[in-house]
């Protein structure tokens, strides 16, 4: 019954509104980072009581997390991407995000990279509610692909995988001063990804 009545309470928010509170924290992370971001401030800019937002969301780095996550286009990464290639699920992936979108995530992700390493909280939350979530997404895909025949299933590569494509996204900007954009990272799958896969690019 206990639980019955906890879940009632948590799930009064309606999608709309979730996502105008989820908007509203990625705006205030974008302003103070994470560090400076209060329960306090999104309850103001959301005309919300700091009450409802700890009862739906535990607390300040679960909110983030999931705010994050839901500012994902399509939801969660390559969920719901099954084109018949490794190839062509990697391209739409990235074909979900512009190029505004992708210096824009590429922005508040730098910006939250330092917290989620300094705050242990923040850094559980990520990985429950996004990086477990994304490999295992990525593990499908990867299956689906040797399952067609398209990467051997011994091929050390495939623990790498993510690594390869979120160290593409964050290297653009490390290393040539420039944000992701489409072009570059379809260019990076064809030449980087792919190959060390042992899947053909033409």
């Amino acid at each position: 019954m206990t639980e019955v009545v906890a879940t009632a309470r948590r799930s009064r928010i309606t999608p709309e509104r979730e996502a105008e509170l989820y908007e509203a924290v990625l705006d205030l992370l974008r302003e103070v980072g994470y560090d400076a971001l209060t329960m306090d401030a999104v309850a103001a800019r959301t005309k919300s009581s700091k009450a409802t937002l700890y009862r739906q969301w535990g607390g300040k780095a679960e909110l983030v997390a999931k705010a994050v996550r839901h500012n994902k286009p399509g939801g969660m990464g390559l969920d719901g991407i099954d084109t018949g290639s490794l190839k062509g699920d990697l391209r739409a992936l990235t074909l979900r995000s512009d190029d505004c979108e992708m210096e824009q995530n590429s922005a508040l992700m730098r910006g939250l990279a330092m917290a989620v390493h300094s705050n242990p909280d923040l850094l559980r939350a990520f990985r429950d509610h996004l990086i477990e979530p994304e490999m295992a997404s990525f593990r499908r895909v990867v299956q689906r692909a040797v399952d067609r025949g398209e990467i051997r299933p011994d091929n050390p590569a495939i623990e790498f995988m993510m690594h390869m494509m979120l160290g593409g996204f964050a290297a653009r900007t490390m290393i040539d001063e420039l944000p992701p954009t489409q072009s570059f990272l379809m260019s990076y799958i064809d030449a980087v990804v792919l190959p060390a896969l042992g899947v053909p690019t033409d």
